[in-house]
């Protein structure tokens, strides 16, 4: 098959890149991504030269970039988006652009080709939040999203199930937990911490850390999603949780003891508007479906991530510092 990979340079799509190149060695992989900040060609150094791998700078928002790339193309799998709640509260105008009118872009292309089976990677945000007691999300959870990243994914995800209804296209959704893993940009928590810790800086924690996460491999995401992709039925929504559930302050504390400083080390910081108290997933219709649930355990998984990070060092400074974006400036501008 011929899969489209749209942000397949960004953490979650270059890791199911290689992943499904691992699963599928025969199968051919176009990459799709802007390279704004968030996306890294370094991610996917090591499959760069196979001859089954092709990487095309572009937008989705490009009409006609999209809709030729689409043609002979089996699958399109859209993990391109905007995703960094501070930064849509700061601007909500690159998440409207990318995450709203990048998809429709795609599914107008995916329809115009004849794809045969169009997948759209969405989060358990745009579900808003949950109280401490409250049961966890699930398919049939109403949307409620409370920050303009959340909200312009529950609009791509309303759009992607308006074509299933309105034209027939074989569409899947999956809504997931919070990723963490090797590759991952290091404004988010995990990375944020765990770098700045090897920087010789303080672990900034907002408010006083009580915010609750369910965390998630980024492996046993993506072994989720290729599940969908090939057994999941056309039109369902499916999510993807991690069985984790911590506190930040909790999560601080794990990364703490693992690389062995103090709690002096953390910083409480003031809490960013509208923070969602508590997400959490029910992924017991994949589990029941799909024979699909999390195999990493977060102690296991979060050791071996702060390990990658303590060991290539090049990578994430290169992120830090912003030198990271002239390994391609060069070659694509």
């Amino acid at each position: 098959m011929k899969l489209l990979v749209t942000g397949g340079a960004g953490f979650i799509g270059s890791n199911f890149i290689r992943h499904w190149l691992r699963e599928n060695p025969k199968d051919n992989v176009i990459n799709l991504d802007l390279l704004t900040y968030a996306g890294n060609l370094e991610n996917l150094s090591d499959v760069e030269n196979r001859k089954n791998y092709l990487f095309i700078k572009g937008d989705i928002c490009d009409t006609n970039l999209v809709h030729q790339i689409c043609k002979g193309v089996d699958i399109i799998v859209n993990f391109a988006a905007e995703s960094h709640v501070d930064r849509s509260i700061r601007s909500s105008e690159d998440f409207i652009r990318t995450n709203v009118e990048g998809t429709r872009v795609l599914l107008d292309a995916a329809r115009k080709c004849n794809i045969k089976r169009f997948h759209h990677v969405s989060t358990d945000e745009v579900f808003g939040e949950l109280g401490s007691k409250d049961p966890k999300f699930n398919e049939t959870s109403p949307y409620y999203p409370r920050s303009p990243y959340s909200a312009s994914k529950a609009a791509s995800d309303h759009l992607v199930r308006s074509y299933f209804y309105t034209y027939k296209m074989p569409i899947t959704i999956s809504n997931c937990s919070n990723n963490y893993g090797p590759y991952q940009f290091p404004e988010k928590l995990i990375p944020l911490f765990v770098t700045n810790l090897l920087e010789g800086k303080k672990v900034p924690v907002y408010g006083k850390g009580q915010n609750i996460r369910d965390w998630i491999h980024v492996d046993d995401h993506n072994r989720g999603v290729e599940k969908i992709i090939k057994n999941g039925l056309i039109g369902e929504t499916y999510c993807l949780g991690g069985g984790n559930e911590f506190t930040n302050l909790e999560v601080a504390k794990k990364i703490l003891e693992y690389m062995t400083f103090t709690e002096d080390e953390i910083e409480f910081i003031k809490d960013r508007p509208g923070h969602d108290h508590r997400y959490a997933i029910d992924y017991s219709k994949a589990k029941k479906t799909l024979d699909w649930g999390p195999k990493i355990d977060f102690k296991k998984g979060l050791s071996e991530t702060i390990e990658w990070y303590n060991t290539n060092p090049k990578w994430w400074k290169k992120i830090k510092s912003g030198e990271y974006q002239n390994y391609y400036k060069e070659q694509y501008g």
